[in-house]
């Protein structure tokens, strides 16, 4: 199965890449308002990702949309520590989860997959994951994997269970993020308690070992800093940590390391190319002035990385866009500056481990479904016939969520639907089926077959039923053509034309039917 996903604060697409990977996942909405993010999506995916998720138009476009799995990597600003760390509080971003939240609560998908900067999960003193959790599990009715309910109703989770981070994932970068993956508990029921796994903590796949894997040989004098830049970052540095902070601009590949990884690239830029810089000598670059800088270019051989190494570091650049004749097809669109390049990759997400997230996820649907599946199938086994209305009560689960089980077991030849309308019943799919009658009309026919003529007495007898509401049932038999009056109170079968419908094919024929 493949399952259709909706990608919302969309940024260059990079989740939507990592569930696309995997082959199980196709994305048919996107919401993206940033101009240039939008336009990278676009040259990327080849579809316009204009939308604003918070306008109730777009709301609407979503209701309407078939859809399985709402992903989303909303804005991380109000919640970072580089920002002001204003969370709900900021009225442009960081309401936007509760404008996600009511998408949800519109349209109810299988499944959730959110992402943000690890300080979510500490920020105001933890009431912003709190927040959130208790919007997802108590409003919207859905089980968040990794936290847990004590024997006192309350939600427990830690920052373990909800951060992962990219060096474990195949790619040399120090990034840890929150990420939160959710089920609907509306569509699976009780099958969902059997979600007690946490996220993925690692994966095999190595991409790049180190940073020495994804350097570039020989790149533009540009990119190299000036003397007096440097000669800044080291005093800022010594100042810093004197005052006893460990913050300032740092080489990565001379740290003495075997296998030096970078720091978190930043959607800020710029310190997060300080805190990545390069130890590469180049000839010729000591003493070069170029246009623009204010000194020449440092004599120590730093420069930062290029927006090809930080497309590396997130699995854009010689992963995930590689098709299959091995050529790598990830680019910007043409006239995209470097800022810009720097700023929507330190924004986006690093795609081997959403890959390993969107694996997961299909693990997760495999045990729901299965166990749903199971349960149906055990009824079919211990019961002559069963009705939708015992799914829904057996698995706690909604006539939609049950009507698509039941044609899932149907259409691989498990079950059969043996009649129709408020009669409708499944068995067990064999070749030779004998069912006794299980509503009043069918009952009624049963009798007529039997006894070829019946009276308002007998079907009073098998049915229990009192002498007046036997003769509404017979009279409405009558009117719909499924029997005839041969006197008065008296009853015999006849076959409706037009419908070309008579006991037999109820009983044989039609119990034969699949959707």
């Amino acid at each position: 199965m493949v399952y259709k996903t909706i990608d919302l604060c969309a940024g260059i697409g990079g989740i939507r890449k990592g569930f696309e990977l995997t082959g199980s996942f196709k994305n048919v909405l996107s919401a993206e308002i940033d101009t240039a993010a939008a336009a990278t999506y676009k040259h990327l995916f080849k579809e316009d990702p204009t939308n604003d998720l918070t306008s109730e138009e777009f709301k609407k476009k979503v209701v309407e949309t078939e859809y399985d799995v709402l992903l989303a990597g909303f804005p991380c600003q109000p919640f970072s520590r580089i920002g002001e760390q204003l969370g709900f509080r900021d009225t442009t971003r960081g309401t936007i989860f509760f404008d996600i939240a009511d998408i949800i609560s519109r349209t109810n998908p299988r499944a959730v997959f959110l992402e943000n900067v690890e300080n979510l999960v500490s920020h105001d003193k933890g009431n912003t994951i709190k927040t959130i959790i208790k919007t997802l599990e108590d409003e919207l009715e859905y089980r968040v994997i990794g936290v847990l309910v004590n024997e006192n109703g309350e939600y427990e989770y830690s920052r373990s269970s909800l951060v992962r981070n990219t060096r474990y994932f195949g790619l040399p970068q120090n990034r840890p993020r929150a990420y939160i993956m959710a089920f609907s508990k509306k569509k699976y029921g009780k099958a969902i308690k059997l979600l007690n796994q946490q996220l993925p903590e690692s994966s095999n796949e190595i991409i790049y070992r180190d940073i020495n894997e994804i350097l570039e040989n020989n790149v533009d004098d540009k990119y190299y800093i000036a003397q007096g830049y440097l000669d800044t970052l080291k005093k800022h540095k010594i100042r810093n940590h004197k005052n006893g902070n460990g913050f300032g601009y740092c080489v990565v590949n001379m740290k003495g390391e075997e296998h030096p990884i970078a720091n978190t690239i930043l959607a800020t830029g710029g310190s997060g190319k300080e805190r990545n810089l390069i130890y590469q000598p180049k000839d010729g670059v000591a003493g070069k002035m170029l246009k623009g800088r204010k000194t020449v270019l440092n004599s120590e051989g730093i420069r930062t990385m290029t927006p090809t190494e930080w497309g590396r570091l997130q699995g854009f650049v010689g992963y995930a866009f590689i098709d299959e004749d091995g050529n790598d097809t990830f680019s910007f669109p043409e006239g995209t500056t470097d800022e810009q390049k720097y700023k929507q990759l330190g924004n986006s997400v690093s795609i081997p481990l959403i890959r390993t997230m969107a694996e997961f996820m299909l693990n997760c649907f495999n045990i729901l479904e299965e166990q749903q599946d199971d349960v149906v199938r055990a009824l079919a086994n211990n019961n002559e016939f069963f009705t939708k209305r015992d799914v829904m009560d057996l698995l706690d689960i909604k006539s939609a969520q049950a009507g698509v089980l039941l044609k899932r077991l149907i259409d691989k030849g498990e079950l059969i639907r043996v009649s129709r309308g408020k009669t409708t019943r499944y068995v067990k799919y064999r070749e030779h089926l004998n069912l006794s009658p299980y509503s009043q009309k069918e009952k009624v026919l049963k009798l007529i077959n039997d006894k070829k003529i019946i009276t308002n007495k007998d079907v009073q007898t098998i049915l229990e039923m009192t002498s007046g509401s036997t003769n509404v049932l017979l009279s409405c038999m009558v009117k719909e053509g499924e029997i005839k009056r041969v006197s008065r109170g008296k009853y015999t079968s006849k076959c409706v034309e037009k419908k070309n419908v008579c006991y037999k094919r109820t009983f044989n024929a039609r119990e034969k039917e699949k959707d």
